[in-house]
Protein backbone atom coordinates (compact mmCIF):
# COMPACT_ATOMS: atom_id res chain seq x y z
CA UNK A 1 0.00 0.00 0.00
CA UNK A 2 1.29 3.74 -0.73
CA UNK A 3 2.66 5.58 2.50
CA UNK A 4 0.08 8.24 1.51
CA UNK A 5 -3.35 7.06 0.40
CA UNK A 6 -4.01 8.75 -2.98
CA UNK A 7 -7.26 10.52 -3.51
CA UNK A 8 -9.83 10.04 -5.71
CA UNK A 9 -9.26 10.51 -9.66
CA UNK A 10 -11.24 13.31 -11.49
CA UNK A 11 -13.43 12.38 -14.07
CA UNK A 12 -16.21 14.47 -16.50
CA UNK A 13 -19.42 12.89 -17.37
CA UNK A 14 -20.76 13.84 -13.83
CA UNK A 15 -24.05 14.63 -15.40
CA UNK A 16 -26.36 13.13 -12.92
CA UNK A 17 -24.69 14.91 -9.95
CA UNK A 18 -24.69 18.42 -12.23
CA UNK A 19 -28.25 18.41 -12.94
CA UNK A 20 -29.48 17.49 -9.05
CA UNK A 21 -27.15 20.52 -8.59
CA UNK A 22 -28.01 23.13 -10.62
CA UNK A 23 -31.86 21.61 -11.12
CA UNK A 24 -32.27 21.73 -14.94
CA UNK A 25 -31.17 20.29 -18.00
CA UNK A 26 -27.57 20.50 -18.70
CA UNK A 27 -26.04 19.57 -21.93
CA UNK A 28 -23.36 17.25 -21.08
CA UNK A 29 -19.64 17.63 -23.62
CA UNK A 30 -17.72 17.04 -20.86
CA UNK A 31 -17.77 12.86 -20.87
CA UNK A 32 -17.03 12.85 -25.31
CA UNK A 33 -18.82 9.70 -26.43
CA UNK A 34 -19.40 8.80 -29.67
CA UNK A 35 -22.59 11.09 -31.14
CA UNK A 36 -23.31 9.34 -34.34
CA UNK A 37 -23.14 5.54 -32.72
CA UNK A 38 -24.63 2.76 -34.55
CA UNK A 39 -28.07 1.98 -34.28
CA UNK A 40 -29.48 -1.46 -32.97
CA UNK A 41 -31.08 -3.35 -30.07
CA UNK A 42 -30.68 -5.41 -27.72
CA UNK A 43 -33.21 -7.91 -26.12
CA UNK A 44 -33.30 -8.38 -22.31
CA UNK A 45 -35.69 -10.57 -20.24
CA UNK A 46 -35.46 -12.10 -16.89
CA UNK A 47 -34.18 -15.38 -17.31
CA UNK A 48 -30.83 -13.31 -18.34
CA UNK A 49 -30.58 -12.15 -14.77
CA UNK A 50 -31.94 -15.84 -12.93
CA UNK A 51 -28.64 -17.16 -13.78
CA UNK A 52 -24.77 -16.22 -12.78
CA UNK A 53 -22.89 -15.00 -15.63
CA UNK A 54 -20.58 -17.28 -16.90
CA UNK A 55 -17.65 -16.08 -15.31
CA UNK A 56 -14.82 -17.61 -18.30
CA UNK A 57 -17.38 -15.56 -20.38
CA UNK A 58 -16.70 -17.88 -23.37
CA UNK A 59 -19.24 -16.49 -25.92
CA UNK A 60 -17.85 -12.99 -25.44
CA UNK A 61 -14.59 -13.56 -25.26
CA UNK A 62 -15.31 -15.74 -28.92
CA UNK A 63 -16.44 -13.13 -30.00
CA UNK A 64 -14.22 -10.54 -29.25
CA UNK A 65 -11.32 -13.08 -30.96
CA UNK A 66 -13.60 -13.34 -34.26
CA UNK A 67 -13.36 -9.64 -34.17
CA UNK A 68 -10.10 -8.58 -33.59
CA UNK A 69 -8.25 -11.70 -35.01
CA UNK A 70 -7.19 -12.88 -31.50
CA UNK A 71 -6.98 -15.98 -29.63
CA UNK A 72 -9.71 -15.98 -26.57
CA UNK A 73 -6.45 -17.07 -24.28
CA UNK A 74 -4.89 -13.18 -25.12
CA UNK A 75 -8.48 -11.35 -23.90
CA UNK A 76 -9.66 -10.24 -20.69
CA UNK A 77 -12.29 -8.58 -19.57
CA UNK A 78 -13.52 -6.37 -16.82
CA UNK A 79 -15.81 -3.90 -15.92
CA UNK A 80 -15.13 -1.12 -17.25
CA UNK A 81 -11.44 -0.13 -18.22
CA UNK A 82 -11.01 1.13 -14.87
CA UNK A 83 -11.10 -2.42 -13.18
CA UNK A 84 -8.40 -3.74 -15.52
CA UNK A 85 -5.94 -1.03 -15.24
CA UNK A 86 -6.39 -1.39 -11.06
CA UNK A 87 -6.15 -5.25 -12.00
CA UNK A 88 -3.42 -4.94 -14.38
CA UNK A 89 -1.27 -2.61 -11.72
CA UNK A 90 -1.73 -5.24 -9.09
CA UNK A 91 -0.32 -8.42 -10.95
CA UNK A 92 2.38 -6.95 -13.10
CA UNK A 93 5.94 -6.96 -11.49
CA UNK A 94 8.05 -3.92 -11.59
CA UNK A 95 8.33 -0.97 -8.97
CA UNK A 96 8.26 2.25 -11.30
CA UNK A 97 5.39 3.58 -13.67
CA UNK A 98 6.10 6.35 -16.13
CA UNK A 99 3.14 8.05 -17.05
CA UNK A 100 3.70 11.83 -19.22
CA UNK A 101 1.10 14.17 -18.38
CA UNK A 102 -1.63 15.48 -19.50
CA UNK A 103 -3.00 11.75 -19.89
CA UNK A 104 -5.63 9.82 -17.91
CA UNK A 105 -5.57 10.29 -13.87
CA UNK A 106 -6.92 6.29 -13.20
CA UNK A 107 -3.22 5.18 -14.64
CA UNK A 108 -1.51 7.11 -11.44
CA UNK A 109 -4.15 6.41 -9.26
CA UNK A 110 -4.41 2.84 -9.70
CA UNK A 111 -0.09 2.23 -9.72
CA UNK A 112 -0.21 4.34 -6.78
CA UNK A 113 -2.36 2.17 -5.15
CA UNK A 114 -0.67 -0.83 -6.30
CA UNK A 115 2.25 0.19 -4.37
CA UNK A 116 4.16 1.38 -7.41
CA UNK A 117 6.09 4.50 -7.93
CA UNK A 118 4.88 7.05 -10.31
CA UNK A 119 7.25 9.42 -12.45
CA UNK A 120 7.72 11.36 -16.17
CA UNK A 121 9.81 11.50 -18.60
CA UNK A 122 12.29 8.84 -17.59
CA UNK A 123 12.84 5.18 -18.04
CA UNK A 124 10.33 2.87 -15.71
CA UNK A 125 9.75 -0.53 -15.39
CA UNK A 126 5.68 0.12 -16.67
CA UNK A 127 4.96 2.82 -19.12
CA UNK A 128 1.16 3.91 -19.46
CA UNK A 129 0.20 5.83 -23.07
CA UNK A 130 -2.94 6.54 -23.69
CA UNK A 131 -3.70 6.66 -27.56
CA UNK A 132 -5.62 8.54 -28.88
CA UNK A 133 -4.21 10.76 -25.87
CA UNK A 134 -7.10 11.96 -23.11
CA UNK A 135 -7.38 14.24 -22.89
CA UNK A 136 -5.24 15.93 -25.85
CA UNK A 137 -6.63 13.96 -28.42
CA UNK A 138 -3.24 13.17 -30.27
CA UNK A 139 -2.82 10.33 -31.89
CA UNK A 140 0.52 8.48 -32.02
CA UNK A 141 0.98 7.05 -35.09
CA UNK A 142 1.68 2.90 -35.43
CA UNK A 143 5.11 3.26 -36.66
CA UNK A 144 6.12 4.70 -33.27
CA UNK A 145 4.33 2.51 -31.41
CA UNK A 146 6.08 -0.31 -32.38
CA UNK A 147 8.89 1.24 -31.74
CA UNK A 148 7.73 1.77 -28.29
CA UNK A 149 7.39 -1.95 -28.42
CA UNK A 150 10.34 -2.64 -29.11
CA UNK A 151 12.21 -0.41 -26.78
CA UNK A 152 10.08 -2.38 -24.01
CA UNK A 153 10.95 -5.88 -25.57
CA UNK A 154 14.95 -4.19 -25.37
CA UNK A 155 14.77 -3.50 -21.60
CA UNK A 156 12.55 -5.92 -20.53
CA UNK A 157 9.83 -3.51 -19.34
CA UNK A 158 6.03 -3.13 -19.86
CA UNK A 159 4.35 -1.24 -22.05
CA UNK A 160 0.48 -0.41 -21.46
CA UNK A 161 -1.48 1.14 -24.29
CA UNK A 162 -4.82 2.54 -24.14
CA UNK A 163 -6.84 2.68 -27.06
CA UNK A 164 -10.43 3.54 -25.51
CA UNK A 165 -10.85 5.99 -28.21
CA UNK A 166 -9.39 4.29 -30.99
CA UNK A 167 -12.48 3.16 -33.17
CA UNK A 168 -13.38 7.02 -33.36
CA UNK A 169 -9.94 7.92 -34.33
CA UNK A 170 -8.03 6.29 -37.51
CA UNK A 171 -8.39 2.83 -36.65
CA UNK A 172 -5.55 1.50 -38.76
CA UNK A 173 -2.81 3.16 -36.30
CA UNK A 174 -3.91 0.48 -33.49
CA UNK A 175 -1.76 -2.01 -32.08
CA UNK A 176 -3.91 -4.28 -30.97
CA UNK A 177 -2.57 -7.08 -33.49
CA UNK A 178 0.40 -6.98 -32.15
CA UNK A 179 1.87 -9.75 -29.96
CA UNK A 180 4.53 -9.17 -27.74
CA UNK A 181 5.43 -10.39 -23.63
CA UNK A 182 5.91 -7.18 -23.09
CA UNK A 183 2.58 -5.19 -24.07
CA UNK A 184 -0.58 -4.87 -22.66
CA UNK A 185 -3.76 -3.03 -25.02
CA UNK A 186 -6.83 -2.14 -23.48
CA UNK A 187 -9.88 -1.12 -25.32
CA UNK A 188 -13.55 -0.07 -24.39
CA UNK A 189 -16.67 0.09 -26.10
CA UNK A 190 -17.59 2.99 -23.60
CA UNK A 191 -16.91 5.24 -26.07
CA UNK A 192 -17.79 4.14 -29.50
CA UNK A 193 -20.98 2.94 -28.49
CA UNK A 194 -22.15 5.76 -26.11
CA UNK A 195 -22.71 3.21 -22.88
CA UNK A 196 -20.65 4.33 -20.33
CA UNK A 197 -23.66 3.22 -17.90
CA UNK A 198 -22.54 -0.15 -18.70
CA UNK A 199 -19.48 -0.63 -17.82
CA UNK A 200 -17.37 -2.87 -20.37
CA UNK A 201 -14.06 -2.86 -21.24
CA UNK A 202 -11.31 -5.93 -22.43
CA UNK A 203 -7.62 -6.12 -23.51
CA UNK A 204 -5.50 -7.65 -25.20
CA UNK A 205 -1.90 -9.48 -23.76
CA UNK A 206 0.54 -12.77 -23.44
CA UNK A 207 -1.52 -15.85 -22.01
CA UNK A 208 0.10 -15.75 -19.13
CA UNK A 209 -0.43 -12.56 -18.26
CA UNK A 210 -4.43 -12.50 -19.40
CA UNK A 211 -4.44 -15.82 -16.58
CA UNK A 212 -2.96 -13.68 -14.03
CA UNK A 213 -5.43 -10.67 -14.58
CA UNK A 214 -8.43 -12.87 -14.65
CA UNK A 215 -7.61 -14.74 -11.74
CA UNK A 216 -7.43 -11.38 -9.74
CA UNK A 217 -10.46 -9.59 -10.82
CA UNK A 218 -13.70 -9.94 -9.15
CA UNK A 219 -15.72 -13.06 -10.27
CA UNK A 220 -18.57 -12.19 -12.29
CA UNK A 221 -17.65 -8.65 -12.70
CA UNK A 222 -19.12 -8.17 -16.24
CA UNK A 223 -22.97 -8.48 -15.55
CA UNK A 224 -25.56 -9.96 -18.21
CA UNK A 225 -26.88 -6.86 -19.54
CA UNK A 226 -23.30 -5.93 -20.36
CA UNK A 227 -22.15 -8.84 -21.72
CA UNK A 228 -25.46 -9.41 -23.60
CA UNK A 229 -25.35 -5.61 -25.08
CA UNK A 230 -21.39 -6.41 -26.08
CA UNK A 231 -21.74 -9.34 -27.77
CA UNK A 232 -24.31 -8.18 -29.81
CA UNK A 233 -22.47 -4.35 -30.66
CA UNK A 234 -19.43 -6.24 -31.63
CA UNK A 235 -21.62 -7.25 -34.86
CA UNK A 236 -21.98 -3.78 -35.20
CA UNK A 237 -18.21 -2.83 -34.97
CA UNK A 238 -17.59 -1.96 -38.63
CA UNK A 239 -20.45 0.43 -38.63
CA UNK A 240 -17.73 2.31 -36.55
CA UNK A 241 -16.43 3.49 -39.66
CA UNK A 242 -18.95 6.10 -40.65
CA UNK A 243 -19.48 7.26 -36.94
CA UNK A 244 -15.16 8.51 -37.26
CA UNK A 245 -15.84 9.65 -40.83
CA UNK A 246 -18.79 11.75 -39.64
CA UNK A 247 -16.55 12.77 -36.34
CA UNK A 248 -13.91 13.81 -38.78
CA UNK A 249 -15.69 16.39 -40.47
CA UNK A 250 -17.12 17.86 -37.84
CA UNK A 251 -14.61 17.96 -35.69
CA UNK A 252 -12.42 19.72 -38.33
CA UNK A 253 -15.21 22.25 -38.99
CA UNK A 254 -15.50 22.51 -35.18
CA UNK A 255 -12.12 23.41 -34.44
CA UNK A 256 -12.52 26.07 -36.99
CA UNK A 257 -15.22 27.81 -35.28
CA UNK A 258 -13.13 28.21 -32.24
CA UNK A 259 -10.38 29.28 -33.73
CA UNK A 260 -12.26 32.14 -35.12
CA UNK A 261 -13.25 33.03 -31.61
CA UNK A 262 -9.62 33.64 -30.65
CA UNK A 263 -8.41 30.34 -29.48
CA UNK A 264 -6.10 27.82 -29.97
CA UNK A 265 -6.82 23.87 -29.90
CA UNK A 266 -5.02 21.06 -29.33
CA UNK A 267 -4.59 18.78 -32.96
CA UNK A 268 -7.12 16.30 -31.82
CA UNK A 269 -7.93 13.28 -33.85
CA UNK A 270 -10.73 12.00 -32.15
CA UNK A 271 -14.43 12.80 -31.02
CA UNK A 272 -13.00 15.84 -28.32
CA UNK A 273 -11.26 19.00 -28.81
CA UNK A 274 -9.01 20.29 -25.66
CA UNK A 275 -9.03 24.50 -25.80
CA UNK A 276 -6.19 27.04 -24.43
CA UNK A 277 -8.51 29.70 -22.79
CA UNK A 278 -5.34 31.93 -21.57
CA UNK A 279 -7.19 31.92 -18.59
CA UNK A 280 -8.45 29.64 -15.21
CA UNK A 281 -10.27 26.89 -16.74
CA UNK A 282 -12.63 26.88 -13.79
CA UNK A 283 -13.79 30.26 -14.13
CA UNK A 284 -15.26 29.11 -17.89
CA UNK A 285 -16.38 25.79 -16.33
CA UNK A 286 -18.33 27.80 -14.06
CA UNK A 287 -19.54 30.95 -16.29
CA UNK A 288 -20.54 27.89 -18.90
CA UNK A 289 -22.57 25.68 -16.50
CA UNK A 290 -24.47 29.21 -16.25
CA UNK A 291 -25.72 28.60 -20.21
CA UNK A 292 -26.55 25.09 -19.80
CA UNK A 293 -23.33 23.42 -20.21
CA UNK A 294 -20.75 21.18 -18.84
CA UNK A 295 -17.01 21.41 -20.27
CA UNK A 296 -14.50 19.35 -19.01
CA UNK A 297 -11.78 21.71 -16.73
CA UNK A 298 -8.35 20.16 -17.22
CA UNK A 299 -6.66 21.26 -14.42
CA UNK A 300 -6.83 18.27 -12.49
CA UNK A 301 -4.93 16.90 -16.42
CA UNK A 302 -2.24 19.57 -15.35
CA UNK A 303 -3.89 22.45 -17.87
CA UNK A 304 -5.10 24.99 -15.75
CA UNK A 305 -5.91 26.96 -18.25
CA UNK A 306 -7.62 24.75 -20.85
CA UNK A 307 -11.35 23.18 -21.51
CA UNK A 308 -12.07 19.81 -23.24
CA UNK A 309 -15.59 19.60 -25.25
CA UNK A 310 -16.68 16.63 -27.33
CA UNK A 311 -17.36 16.79 -30.60
CA UNK A 312 -21.50 16.05 -30.54
CA UNK A 313 -24.06 16.67 -33.54
CA UNK A 314 -23.88 20.30 -35.14
CA UNK A 315 -26.60 21.80 -33.56
CA UNK A 316 -25.46 21.21 -29.83
CA UNK A 317 -21.76 22.44 -31.29
CA UNK A 318 -22.86 25.83 -32.24
CA UNK A 319 -24.72 25.89 -29.27
CA UNK A 320 -21.23 25.12 -26.92
CA UNK A 321 -19.77 28.11 -29.55
CA UNK A 322 -22.18 30.32 -29.23
CA UNK A 323 -21.82 30.30 -25.03
CA UNK A 324 -18.15 30.09 -25.30
CA UNK A 325 -18.50 33.45 -26.90
CA UNK A 326 -20.35 35.15 -24.59
CA UNK A 327 -18.61 33.69 -21.43
CA UNK A 328 -14.90 35.13 -22.70
CA UNK A 329 -16.06 38.56 -23.19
Amino acid sequence: MPSEFPKKAIHGGKILEMRRRFKGSLLDVSASMNPFVPEFTCAYNHDDLAVYPDDSYAELKEKIARTFNRNVDEICVGNGSAEIIRVFCKVTDGKTCRIDMPTFGEYSLSARLAGKTVIQNAKADIRFICNPNNPTGILTPRDDMLNLVQEAEDTSSMLFVDEAFMELAEKDESISDVRSENLFVMRSITKCFTVPGLRFGFGFGEPELIEKIETARTPWTVNAFAEKYAITAFDHYEELKESAAKITEERNWYTAEIEKLGLSCYPSQVNFITIRLGKPASEVWAKMLEHGISVRDCTSFELPECIRVSVETRDKNRRVLEALSECLH
